[in-house]
């Protein structure tokens, strides 16, 4: 997320009480978390296992709990006994939760054509492009960008806030989203459907993607151009699905990872590694001439058992 207006190093850390090292008129434009920092921005860190990776990531500004490690060069970094707390303390002052009076705010942007069927909730600051259709009962969260000829069906909950908690002293608190959803030009996302917000930046879907009914992508994913994503699948936060990627019904993609053009997952399957090119089936996917091949010898196996237990008995 960027801010409407930049930060120097020492107004934002006069602004959060915190002792800070560093130019104090370094410039921060912007937060991120980790997987999606960019340079300009300020992010956070809070267990030595990850310091070295935030310290030497493109962040500009680190809020950090250890006055021990070494600031890298062209950084700051801000002293906090809660970095977690500090970080959230910045997004709610940028992204404060907002309360409505109407369904269709008034601070939506809405094109030519586009047709809003009753029922359906849009919020502030969403921008819908040229003759769309959102269908009854559709709940579009703010910021929300949508492009031309994109159809969202009954039911679908565009922008909800990502799923990103940390555990501390037995209970979760909660990382509060400031990112939004991007859809571009000519999707079509079926119904009950559910595509989360990025926590602190973009979920993506590329243009001419199609969605069946019942799909859930979670925050920071990015899906490319001209996917088909069948009902039922589950899209765990921040993996790259890149263009033209088929997903049969039930697939289940894990965090973290890449589908290379042009992979195709059959039905029921599940992944938790990148994928390059090619056709895959089963949990965990493996190329579909060796799933089936294992699983014609998994069916072999009762005999196979059967006949060595004569074999002992003679």
């Amino acid at each position: 997320m960027k801010f409407s207006k930049p930060y120097s190093l020492k107004e934002l850390s006069a602004w959060l009480n915190r002792e800070f090292l560093g130019d104090t008129q370094q410039v921060i434009t912007g937060l991120n978390e980790l997987h999606r920092v960019e340079e300009g921005d300020i992010t956070f860190v809070d267990h030595p296992k990850y310091f070295e990776r935030v310290l030497n990531s493109h962040a500009t500004t680190i809020i950090i709990n250890s006055k021990e490690v070494q600031c890298p060069e062209g950084k700051a970094l801000i002293f906090s006994d809660d970095p977690f707390s500090d970080f959230n303390k910045i997004i709610l002052e940028h992204r404060p939760v907002l309360s409505f009076t109407e369904m269709v705010s008034k601070k939506a942007e809405i094109g030519k054509g586009t047709i809003i069927q009753p029922g359906a909730f849009i919020g502030d600051f969403v921008k819908i492009g040229e003759n769309c259709i959102i269908q009854p009962n559709v709940t579009i969260y703010p910021y929300t960008e949508i492009g031309n000829n994109v159809v969202i069906h009954s039911g679908s909950v565009i922008g909800a806030d990502a799923c990103y908690f940390q555990k501390k002293d037995g209970q979760y608190r909660k990382f509060n989203t400031c990112g939004k959803v991007v859809i571009d030009d000519d999707v079509e996302v079926g119904a009950c459907c559910t595509i989360d917000a990025g926590v602190t930046s973009e979920t993506k879907i590329g243009a001419g993607t199609k969605f069946d009914n019942h799909v859930q992508v979670g925050h920071d994913t990015v899906i490319g151009k001209n996917c088909l994503i069948g009902c039922h699948c589950s899209i765990a936060g921040v993996s790259d699905i890149e263009d033209n990627v088929v997903l049969w019904a039930k697939v289940a993609v894990n965090k973290d990872i890449t589908l290379k053009s042009g992979v195709v997952l059959l039905a029921t399957s599940g992944t938790d590694k990148s994928l390059e090119a090619g056709t895959y089936f089963g949990i965990p996917a493996a190329p579909v001439t060796k799933a089936w091949r294992e699983k014609a010898a998994l069916r072999m196996l009762p005999d196979l058992l059967q006949k060595m237990n004569l074999i002992d008995k003679k």
